[in-house]
């Protein structure tokens, strides 16, 4: 596992891979921190694992003023980026290795589509759940492999979108950006990994892609009521 990390972490090292999902995902990370946060009483503390160019993190803080914000990733690219956003980051990775953050220290941990990039996803959330207060909250988002579109592609004998077969090209799917997916799952799949781990109150709803052609927006828009068919699937979990 530790070949396969390394080659990951020289893969986000490239500067063409993109560090963030851009603003909608930004903001729709801080409306829905915001919304847990409520019951929360400053400073809560909240850590950002893969925290990419900071964005969400940044939109995050200025709309939840108060409480504190960490970063960590592990890109060099990424790290410079939120930190010239003025936010606390620390390098780090998450596969095969124990956060620098102390147990039970964080109010909410948010792993906004990272679970999909890790080679060792259990140990990620056992290390989740180990720095979380009893009662805090895990907020995670990851694409759906059986998005509505997803589902009539495999139909037809083309790869579903999000998942991939190589770091250095896209082969038999849609899109020409290598994201570096190596997990892709379903509501289904999220909530049993999550549930294994230990998490319970596992809340799942449904988010659209920036992605899908303009013309089948609203069809995207319309299928965040059935999570199970989404593009993006948004969990809120506890820590029990």
């Amino acid at each position: 596992m530790t070949s396969a990390v390394s080659g990951l972490r020289e893969f986000y090292e490239n500067p063409a891979v993109p560090l963030s999902s851009g603003p909608d995902r930004a903001r729709r990370q801080a409306r829905i921190l915001a919304e847990v946060l409520r019951t929360v009483t400053a400073p809560g503390v909240i850590v950002d694992i893969g925290c990419g160019d900071g964005l969400a993190t940044s939109v995050a803080a200025q709309l939840s003023p108060g409480h504190r914000f960490v970063g960590l990733d592990w890109s060099k690219d990424a790290i410079r980026q939120a930190s010239a956003r003025g936010l606390s980051i620390v390098r780090a990775g998450v596969d095969g290795s124990s956060l620098p953050i102390s147990a039970q220290a964080a109010d909410v941990v948010i792993m906004s589509e990272l679970i999909e990039h890790l080679v060792d996803t259990d140990s990620a959330l056992d290390q989740a759940w180990r720095v979380l207060k009893p009662g805090g909250s895990l907020l995670l988002s990851t694409p759906n492999l059986a998005a509505w579109y997803n589902r009539a592609l495999l139909a037809f004998g083309v790869q579903p979108v999000f998942s991939e077969v190589s770091l250095r090209g896209v082969y038999g799917r849609p899109g020409s950006q290598v994201a570096g997916h190596l997990h892709v799952f379903t509501r289904r799949a999220i909530t049993g990994l999550l549930a294994a781990r230990g998490f319970r109150d596992i809340r799942v709803t449904g988010a659209r892609y920036h992605d899908v052609p303009r013309a089948l927006r609203p069809l995207d828009a319309a299928f965040c009521a059935w999570p199970g068919a989404a593009s993006i699937l948004l969990v809120h979990a506890r820590k029990a």
